[in-house]
């Protein structure tokens, strides 16, 4: 794989928009650097516009809809692939729960990029602010299809540096339906230990919510007062039914009074999301959202409990609150996300992350993004700062993957995918790229590719297969379960061991 900021001028847009597997993100690269963009390869001057398709096949296509690059001389239709970087997992937790109870998920609750974004990956990291890009495929041996698979990946949090304090405004769920095991249990526990690790010039403020919203702390410092927190956490019960429009309205009320300059500001909403009180629609909860994320940078983080869970809404609510989802089913799980995850997570490292990868209409006849449907974003959109993209903080991977058909003998470029994103400070933009040859791809998926790639590949399909298949070269179930199997044990990755349960689980069910 390269890494160039020359090749910038068109080809930026296939980066991330064209990939299902995003699961964790970027490469490596020869550290090259163009006018307008420092040592580290970021941008940080005006860059041209990407080259646009010419005419009316420049128009722009749903996520996940398979593309056709028309050969020369005639004009190329689409050969863009542009998308918000997404770090979300709660699709796969949620089916991996769903299927452990022993039914099937939903196909409109699977997200393929959720399923591959909850894997590790092996991606080099930048050695300061920023991404890295790594793109790298394989050929899957049927009509000229392979996998193209991009990277990117941010530095993860040093050790003793330095963070901005943060503001935290939990909005928890005491409805009902919380009182089963897994859902208000585990969030007591997890707030219980988070409040332990807060430095003390955090602040934490705590809303719950049934029938209606009640204030239990309002933005309050942690220092000298970790023994009322924990007080009001270990004194949370269910109680009635689920208005989840006033618990978001009055937990937002409570961070934009408590807004901190200088501070990440972030409400985290714990719930199972089924509202069914109030102001069930997404709508009215949404503008409240998005007017606080607007006027005063304050971001959603929204996790997800329970064996029924609207995801949907949930994933709604945090996309319009430019934040993310997981969900948990266990303590070992609630932990991970409270203990290691949120308080990376609090240290910003981009805002608005885009990503466009331009594939080569010379070399590609087709092209499809698995996943990322509701991240869409039109091509000519890459590099307008107003359009709204993804949040990232330091330590992600961000995995799109694409099923790529060459054209018969074509060698040379295939593709250049590019990531741009905001400084969480002052709102600079930069932009980072990196292009992969023909040459680049493994001869062949299950043989010769990496295993974090046949990982991410197994995710994706058993999530194409959740969603009734659509990928060509597709495996079966049994299959994938005896690749994931085989992938664990060379691994020793106990998330692989359990992706090949959860494949288990679902043909045992299928059949």
């Amino acid at each position: 794989m390269k890494l160039s900021g020359k090749t910038y001028r068109g080809l930026l847009a296939t980066m991330l928009a064209g990939g299902m597997l995003l699961t964790a993100g970027c490469g490596a690269g020869d550290g090259s650097s163009t006018k307008g963009a420092d040592k580290s390869g970021r941008y940080s001057g005006p860059m041209p516009a990407p080259a646009q398709p010419t005419g009316a096949a420049g128009a722009d296509k749903a996520e996940g809809e398979q593309r056709d690059a028309a050969p020369t001389p005639t004009p190329a239709p689409d050969y863009l692939s542009t998308f918000a970087l997404d770090v979300d997992t709660a699709s796969y937790g949620y089916a991996r729960r769903t299927l452990a109870d022993g039914r099937l998920p939903a196909a409109d609750t699977v997200r393929p990029e959720e399923f591959v974004n909850s894997f590790r990956q092996d991606y080099k990291r930048p050695d300061g602010n920023g991404f890295t890009v790594t793109v790298d495929g394989a050929r899957t041996g049927s009509d000229d299809w392979s996998l193209v698979r991009v990277g990117l990946a941010t530095r993860g949090q040093s050790e003793g540096a330095e963070r901005p304090p943060a503001a935290l405004t939990f909005v928890i769920d005491v409805s009902g339906s919380m009182g089963e095991t897994g859902r208000l249990d585990l969030v007591r526990d997890s707030l219980g230990v988070l409040t332990d690790q807060l430095r003390d010039d955090d602040s934490i403020a705590i809303v719950t919510f049934s029938d209606e919203a009640e204030i239990r702390l309002p933005m309050t410092r942690v220092e000298g007062r970790r023994d009322r927190i924990h007080h009001i956490v270990d004194g949370l019960e269910p109680a009635e039914s689920t208005n989840l429009e006033a618990g978001v309205r009055t937990g937002y009320d409570v961070a934009v009074e408590g807004h901190r300059k200088g501070a990440t500001n972030r409400v985290v909403l714990l719930s199972d999301a089924l509202a069914n009180t109030g102001e069930t629609s997404a709508d009215k909860i949404l503008k409240r959202i998005d007017g606080a994320r607007r006027e005063y940078g304050i971001t959603l983080f929204g996790v997800g409990v329970g064996s029924d869970y609207g995801d949907a809404l949930m994933e709604r609510l945090a996309d319009k609150g430019d934040g993310h989802t997981t969900y948990v089913a266990s303590r070992t799980e609630a932990r991970k996300v409270f203990c290691d995850q949120l308080p990376a997570n609090i240290e910003l490292t981009a805002r608005d992350a885009k990503a466009q990868v331009a594939f080569d209409p010379q070399t590609v006849q087709q092209f499809k993004l698995i996943g990322y449907d509701n991240r869409r974003v039109a091509d000519k959109d890459f590099r307008n700062d107003r359009v709204d993209g993804g949040e990232v903080g330091p330590g992600h991977t961000v995995t799109a993957l694409y099923a790529v058909r060459l054209r018969a003998g074509a060698t040379g470029h295939l593709a250049t995918a590019s990531v741009r994103w905001l400084d969480p400070a002052d709102r600079s933009p930069h932009e980072q790229s990196g292009m992969v040859e023909t040459s680049d791809l493994s001869a062949g998926l299950w043989n010769d590719a990496s295993s974090r790639l046949q990982v991410t590949a197994v995710a994706a399909y058993f999530a194409d297969e959740l969603r009734g298949r659509s990928l060509p070269s597709a495996p079966t179930l049994t299959e994938l379960s005896n690749r994931a199997s085989k992938l664990a044990e060379s691994t020793e990755d106990t998330q692989v061991r359990d992706l090949a349960t959860a494949i288990r689980e679902a043909n045992t069910l299928k059949t």
